[in-house]
């Protein structure tokens, strides 16, 4: 189905079986926690609603509600406190984010129930939200489910206490994050600098090791701050945040 990262575990541990993503939790115990567990699904398109259920169903979960709006969803999940919750992000009644606003809702009453965000398209700030809300949580885009064993050995492996990411979320952050790396401004000499200045460096101690001028230093060091859109008004810390900009982009 997908090509997975599984995180660190121990022997007696395992990730779901043809993986559905990136592990960035661990499997709490060996047992298939499936059998039994307690669902809520909650999707507006009819077919694919039932057919989830239907699915779940001969796999030995316990489908005990679902509903086509979000409303509905916070309703069974309060009533009934599923062990697993299935949201779709885009529900009625503006198809936006309100599937998305009820997972929120139910990690907070209810931390201990796993949620399972599906999405028919990768949308970075909802599934950071939903992946950085902690254990027991996924977040899986409906078109690359393809197989019906890999998707519940995914549930069950997010039920058991896993995090699990869809790869396309994940190529999808790492290209975010190099389309927006400040440093792709700055030229070659200008990152040695930078790099000598993350190491606690002076400008005479730069010039000395890049064998230049202190002031051929001094003047690269004002076009990183200018680079790095650093501002003048925070002269007292503006190497500090430049150093700070280059860790973080490492």
């Amino acid at each position: 189905m997908f090509s997975a990262m599984p995180a660190p575990r121990r022997d007696s541990e395992h990730a779901p079986r043809g993986a559905t993503g990136a592990t960035l939790g661990k499997r709490q115990d060996l047992t298939r926690v499936s059998n039994g567990t307690r669902v809520v699904l909650a999707e507006d398109d009819f077919l694919l609603r039932e057919g989830v259920a239907s699915l779940l169903t001969r796999r030995g979960f316990d489908v005990i509600g679902q509903s086509g709006d979000a409303t509905g969803l916070l309703e069974r999940v309060r009533s009934e406190r599923p062990d697993l919750a299935i949201v779709d992000i885009r529900m009625p009644p503006t198809h936006t984010t309100e599937g998305l606003e009820a997972a929120r809702a139910i990690r907070m009453e209810f931390p201990n129930t796993a949620i399972v965000v599906l999405s028919a398209h990768v949308e970075l700030a909802q599934a950071i939200e939903v992946i950085g809300s902690g254990e027991r949580s996924g977040y899986l885009l409906k078109s690359r489910v393809t197989d019906a064993d890999d998707f519940v050995d995914t549930l069950d492996y997010i039920v058991g206490g896993g995090t699990f990411v869809d790869p396309a979320l994940v190529h999808e952050l790492v290209s975010a994050r190099r389309v927006h790396d400040p440093l792709d401004g700055l030229s070659l000499r200008q990152r040695e600098v930078l790099a000598l200045m993350a190491e606690g460096r002076s400008n005479a101690g730069i010039a000395r090791q890049l064998f230049v001028a202190e002031g051929t230093v001094e003047k690269h060091i004002r076009t990183i701050l200018m680079k790095l859109d650093i501002p003048e008004a925070l002269a007292d810390h503006r190497r500090v945040l430049a150093v700070l900009a280059y860790l973080e982009m490492r």
